[in-house]
């Protein structure tokens, strides 16, 4: 794809390497925001390319990965019905659930389809009228209009068989938590569902106290969520916790101009938001996805995996759309009418991991019990998961002999693969 080639140019990924590390005099620690950024950072071999004086710390950016238990619980019990087709992302069906993923789930007799657009799914409705159709809808403000459009056709066409299980999340409330030095993680979120217990299994998820919080200096902000939100978006924030945050893509000559603009703030004491994916990113968004988006949906208090129950942390469909809201249609209960929580198993880390206080390296279990075939936890199945990303350049970056002590030019000969 040669439209690509001049931002993954090795020439200038080793002159912006060269400036960062010059512009740098200390330490500093920044997060980049998105999962599709951190599987570039690893895959480029751009950690290599960073001065050892800048640490890269890696935060909630998989939606796949803070879809919680709840969701996924719901979207399986309502896949096992015999009348109902479950519509989602490729991502979702390999996530572990309470009592098993939705492919085993599909391995049960559900009828579970992966679809690559919502639309499909209105496709689907409209050809089987005697079905009922589920689409379980999981992503940031990114996916979040053309789950919108699907059902404002869906109601325009009357389809009444069409319904959308909503896990829509929107990345400032989880930023606000991460900065915040009062916020607790109360990962085991109440959940009101059926669930069988081994009542010999410790399945209680310690939640890591605020001493275990990383300081984080700056913040790489994810420039789809932007594309739809706009950079604005992150003024309060900037303000609120007086850091820089810098909008970037997710090219390896993106993210590399991301992090020196960042440090450029950092070193001079600047704050506020710094917008570097100009040629795709506009102060106010998409106003038109933005339009969208309200008309069909109104923020909600959500729960997170790993994080808890959010203030404004998820969409909610409205009342005005409630016939294609699939909360409605089979009487889910919300997360806070729950009087038993589920646990997060202590077998996975996947809260640590996504509130940036674990690096996958540092996960014991990683590549031991828990590798892409035999996921203890969503960072592990999901292409945006840290743990996945981390996974499949281990070597690379664990100091084992095989690759340890890659050169910044093979990192950035790496690049143009």
């Amino acid at each position: 794809m040669k439209h690509v080639d001049e931002w993954r140019d090795p020439t200038l990924l080793r002159a912006i390497a060269e400036r960062i590390a010059r512009e740098t005099t200390r330490p500093w620690k920044l997060l980049e925001v998105c999962g599709g950024q951190t599987h570039a950072f690893v895959r480029f071999g751009l950690l290599d390319l960073l001065p050892p004086t800048i640490t890269m710390v890696h935060g909630p950016g998989c939606p796949v990965c803070v879809t919680p238990l709840e969701i996924l619980e719901h979207a399986r019990r309502i896949a096992l019905r015999p009348d109902v087709i479950l519509c989602t992302y490729g991502d979702m069906l390999r996530v572990p659930g309470v009592n098993g993923d939705l492919l085993s789930a599909r391995a049960d007799g559900a009828d579970v389809r992966v679809v690559s657009s919502p639309l499909e799914a209105l496709d689907l409705a409209r050809r089987s009228p005697d079905r009922v159709v589920v689409f379980l809808a999981v992503g940031f403000e990114t996916t979040a209009p053309a789950t919108a459009a699907l059902i404002e056709l869906a109601d325009r066409e009357a389809l009444t068989n069409l319904h959308v299980l909503p896990a829509h999340v929107r990345v400032p409330p989880a930023l606000d938590a991460l900065f915040s030095p009062t916020a607790t993680a109360n990962v085991n979120v109440n959940v009101s569902v059926d669930v069988d217990v081994d009542a010999n299994t410790d399945d209680t998820a310690q939640t890591p106290s605020d001493a275990d919080a990383p300081r984080i200096d700056g913040l790489l902000a994810a420039g789809h969520v932007c594309t739809i939100e706009g950079a604005e978006v992150y003024e309060p924030l900037a303000c609120r916790f007086g850091i820089p945050i810098v909008v970037t893509g997710f090219e390896p000559v993106d993210l590399l101009r991301g992090v020196l603009a960042c440090i450029r703030r950092l070193e001079r004491g600047q704050t506020g938001v710094e917008n570097a994916y100009a040629r795709i990113v506009r102060p106010e968004g998409n106003p038109l996805a933005r339009a969208a988006v309200d008309r069909v949906f109104a923020m909600a208090d959500v729960p997170w995996r790993g994080f808890g129950v959010l203030p404004g942390g998820g969409l909610a469909i409205r009342e005005r759309f409630a016939a294609h809201d699939a909360t409605r249609r089979f009487a889910l209960p919300l997360a806070s009418d729950a009087a038993e929580p589920i646990r997060e198993p202590t077998s996975c880390r996947a809260a640590d991991v996504l509130r940036g206080r674990l690096r996958p390296l540092d996960c014991p279990e990683l590549g031991r019990r828990c590798t892409p075939e035999t996921p203890l936890g969503a960072p592990m199945v999901s292409s945006e998961g840290a743990c996945a990303a981390y996974f499949s350049r281990r070597s690379a970056h664990a100091g084992a002999p095989d690759g340890a002590a890659k050169s910044a030019g093979s990192a950035a000969d790496g690049a143009t693969t």
